[in-house]
């Protein structure tokens, strides 16, 4: 799989920054000036990109009543039949090219997740830079493989994916020529709790299907998303809101605007502090180790005394000579006068006498 990917004009892996991945999904309520105030929220609040959700009620599910159409898993949704959810949660496509055109003008990068082939074929015509195929979706595999022909970015979620959905999915991929591809580690319950994320998932992911790694996460707040980026995720996907208190079907979970932006200052300073591997000292820390300890003269001492632990100390700063020589210095006499606070020095050191 490839190990640099281009999402529109951002590029993930490499050296480049964590792409940071505001989801919409149905925190517009309904209502079109909301979206684009997400939009614009999202932009304030340092997201790279904001990805929206097409489908509607009819071609996500049936309008049916029947038991396995009742959501009954413990869920925020529990109550309601999934057409009845998908009918309050989707994205009009009518919005969606006024959102792609408005976001890339805010500089975003705009794309979707297709819940069947016709939203394809829908998003394609609106030439969104990539696509994610979201967890319940990743056993899908018409739709992967009709994605994938596309030769763009595919990111996989895999919240309620068994290894085998992971390596299918991801085969079809690679057998339709795409290695554009990222996966997320994902958690699918709203909100996640902290135990059952998981992140030594996500390096372990990178080195078994060789490819960019990332996390989309449904926790509240947002440690969880800078441990990942610690661990390697190079994207990370969080849902955000204007309110939660304005109710919605994922507001519980989301993030608000504020939250968000203190999300993304935290992540860039993860960046920063993960760095390189190296053991050499920055120009600061060099200046700092000049108050490190040393061996130092600890009391007036007169030409001849011998060194002992009394008169010969390992203190702070670094101005005298390696404790390392302490215990050989133990015991001969000193070449001349010296004074309490001297650093300790090999000229100090009268080597024809030892007195052990």
């Amino acid at each position: 799989m490839n190990k640099e990917i281009k999402i529109g004009k951002r590029l993930i892996g490499g050296d480049a920054p964590t792409f940071i991945i505001a989801e919409m999904s149905a925190n517009h309520n309904m209502d079109f000036d909301r979206a684009v105030a997400i939009l614009r929220a999202a932009k304030e609040a340092g997201a790279d990109a904001v990805k929206i959700q097409t489908y509607t009620a009819d071609t996500i599910t049936l309008d049916c009543d029947d038991p396995c159409f009742q959501i009954t898993q413990g869920t925020l949704w529990d109550g309601m039949t999934l057409h009845k959810l998908y009918e309050t949660a989707y994205t009009p496509w009518e919005w969606q090219p006024k959102l792609k055109r408005l976001a890339e003008e805010m500089g975003l990068e705009f794309f979707s997740s297709p819940f069947d082939l016709t939203a394809v074929d829908f998003l394609e015509e609106l030439d969104v830079p990539a696509y994610k195929v979201a967890s319940f979706e990743i056993n899908d595999i018409p739709m992967i493989r009709k994605i994938a022909r596309l030769g763009k970015p595919v990111i996989l979620a895999t919240g309620i994916a068994h290894l085998s959905d992971i390596e299918l999915a991801v085969r079809t991929c690679r057998e339709e020529g795409n290695e554009n591809v990222i996966l997320l580690k994902c958690t699918s319950a709203y909100p996640a709790p902290y135990e059952d994320v998981n992140l030594r998932t996500i390096p372990a992911m990178a080195e078994t299907f060789d490819c960019i790694t990332g996390l989309s996460d449904h926790t509240m707040g947002a440690a969880v998303p800078g441990a990942a980026v610690a661990l390697g995720a190079r994207v990370i996907e969080k849902h955000l809101t204007l309110r939660r208190a304005d109710g919605g079907a994922d507001s519980a979970f989301s993030m608000e605007p504020h939250e968000f932006r203190e999300m993304v200052d935290n992540i860039r300073r993860i960046e920063l502090a993960l760095g390189r591997v190296t053991y050499e000292l920055s120009p600061k820390a060099a200046r700092e180790r000049e108050h490190s300890r040393s061996l130092f003269v600890a009391r007036d001492m007169k030409a001849g005394e011998v060194f002992t632990p009394e008169n010969l100390r390992s203190v702070r700063p670094a101005d005298g000579l390696h404790t390392k020589y302490y215990e050989e210095l133990l015991g001969r006499r000193i070449a001349r006068d010296a004074r309490l606070g001297t650093p300790m020095s090999w000229d100090l050191v009268d080597f024809g006498q030892e007195d052990r």
